[in-house]
C-alpha cells in the first residue's frame, strides 16, 4: 500500500513559523549590532603596544649580541612549554619525574605515562595558549593582577617538579619577583605591560620555535617529529598545523580582550585600587 502524504502545514502555521524566523532574525541582527567591536583609546593604546611588542622582538630576536637581551623571557617561555607537557601528562594519567631548563634555550620535561597524543602537542600549543589568556588579561588592569598570581603559581609548580639546577631556580624566581614587583608600580599598571609582553613574546615564540625548528634547522628530535612518527603524517606539516593554532590562539585573545575590557583607564584603575590595593 502507498504510503499516505502528510497534509500540508495550515496557513495558521505557516504564518507563526514565518513569523518565529523573522523575529529570530531581527533579534540576531540587533543584538549583533549592540555586541559590533569597538575599540576606544584606552584599547588602541594597548593594540599599539602589542604592535610595538611585536616589532621590537622580531627584531631583537635576530640581532647579533643585542638578541640576548631577550634570553630571561624566553627562558620564562620555555618554562610555559615544559609546563604545558607537564600539566598534560598529569592530566592524562601520567606522572612527571622532573623538568629542567638548559642554558642553551632548550628545556626538557622527564614524564612517565599520560597519552603522548595530547603532551606532544601540549607545550607548543599550550605555551601560545597561555600567551593569548596573557594577551587577553593585558588589555585591563585587574585581569592583569589575577594573571600574575596565576601565572606565580604555575612558575612555583615548574619549580616544584623542576631540577634543583641554578638556572631553572633562578630564572623561575626572577620571574616572580619581577611580577611581584610590578604591583607596586604605579599601582599595578606597570603589570599591564609587563603581562602583555610575556604574552606576546610566548605566542610568537611558540611560531618561531616551530618554523625555527622544522623548516630552517629541520631538527629531528622536536615534538612534532616524535608526533609523526608516533601518529604519521610529517614533522613540517604538523609544525605548520600548530603554527596556525598558535596564530589563531593570538588572534582570538586580541579581540576577546577588545570585547571584555571597555574601560577607560581611568576606569581601570578605579577598579584596581578595589581589588588588593597597594600603596603605590
Amino acid at each position: 500500500m502507498a504510503p499516505v502524504p502528510p497534509p500540508p502545514p495550515s496557513p495558521a502555521l505557516r504564518l507563526a513559523v514565518r513569523s518565529a524566523v523573522a523575529a529570530a532574525h531581527f533579534t540576531t541582527t540587533t543584538l549583533l549590532s549592540r555586541r559590533a567591536l569597538t575599540v576606544n583609546s584606552t584599547q588602541k593604546v594597548t593594540l599599539g603596544v602589542i604592535a610595538a611588542y611585536t616589532v621590537a622582538i622580531a627584531l631583537l630576536w635576530n640581532l647579533p649580541y643585542i638578541r640576548w637581551s631577550l634570553w630571561p623571557f624566553k627562558m620564562l617561555v620555555i618554562a610555559f612549554h615544559e609546563f604545558g607537557h607537564a600539566l598534560a601528562c598529569v592530566l592524562t594519567g601520567g606522572k612527571v619525574k622532573s623538568i629542567s631548563l638548559d642554558p642553551r634555550e632548550g628545556g626538557v620535561t622527564h614524564m612517565q605515562g599520560g597519552k603522548t597524543a595530547v603532551t606532544l602537542p601540549s607545550g607548543y600549543l599550550g605555551s601560545s595558549l597561555v600567551g593569548a589568556l596573557l594577551i587577553f588579561c593585558g588589555f585591563n588592569i585587574v585581569a592583569s593582577k589575577v594573571a600574575s598570581i596565576v601565572v606565580g603559581v604555575c612558575f612555583l609548580l615548574t619549580l616544584w617538579w623542576g631540577r634543583r639546577d641554578w638556572l631553572t631556580i633562578g630564572t623561575i624566581l626572577a620571574a616572580v619577583g619581577l611580577l611581584v614587583g610590578c604591583w607596586f608600580i604605579a599601582k599595578a599598571e606597570a603589570l599591564r605591560y609587563v603581562i602583555l609582553f610575556i604574552g606576546v613574546m610566548s605566542s610568537l615564540y611558540s611560531v618561531w620555535d616551530i618554523c625555527d625548528d622544522l623548516i630552517l634547522r629541520k631538527v629531528n628530535s622536536s615534538d612534532a617529529s616524535v608526533f609523526a612518527k608516533r601518529y604519521g603524517g610529517s614533522s613540517q606539516c604538523w609544525g605548520v598545523i600548530w603554527s596556525i593554532v598558535s596564530l589563531v590562539f593570538m588572534v582570538a585573545g586580541i579581540i576577546s580582550g577588545i570585547a571584555a575590557f571597555p574601560q577607560t583607564l581611568e576606569e581601570q584603575r578605579a577598579d584596581s585600587g578595589k581589588f588588593i590595593p597597594t600603596m603605590f
